[in-house]
């Protein structure tokens, strides 16, 4: 069974592996940061954002500084979809953005299958993360259950 997590990412609940949506290629292993199974660009952020001051003559031009910030675009090897983007600073490994319960969802595909319901186009919709038995809040996080 399979996952629908982003506009471009799915998990297959079977493989265990992450998936493109676009050309479903298997990425990597649906335990591991998707991004470990990507192409990334590392781009120039005065690429994107150009200087709104001339930079010969000023030193501080509006556009994010090169030593200071980074643009991750993140791309499907096969299909060459962009699955993510990310701000970031140089150097800084790619942020671990999605850590998915698997055996949960599991469990909860398996419900999904005992009651008869069948998914659109082989793709089950993600469970409320607040509905997940043992979920709890700590003092102070700023979320109400």
């Amino acid at each position: 069974m399979k996952i629908v997590i982003t506009e471009y990412l799915r998990i297959d609940l079977d493989s265990e592996m992450w998936e493109c949506r676009n050309c479903s290629r298997p990425l990597v292993g649906a335990r591991q940061n998707y991004k470990r199974g990507l192409l990334v660009y590392d781009r120039d952020p005065r690429e994107i954002h150009a200087p709104k001051l001339d930079p010969e003559r000023y030193e501080y031009t509006f556009a994010p500084d090169p030593k200071w910030c980074r643009i991750l675009e993140y791309y499907c090897p096969t299909c060459g979809s962009m699955i993510e983007t990310e701000y970031t600073v140089p150097g800084h490994p790619p942020q671990h953005d999605i850590d998915l319960d698997i055996d949960g969802l599991k469990r909860r595909a398996a419900e999904f299958v005992e009651e008869g319901r069948q998914p659109d186009r082989g793709d089950l919709p993600v469970p409320d993360p607040r509905s997940h038995l043992g979920h709890q809040h700590h003092q102070g996080c700023g979320h109400k259950p």
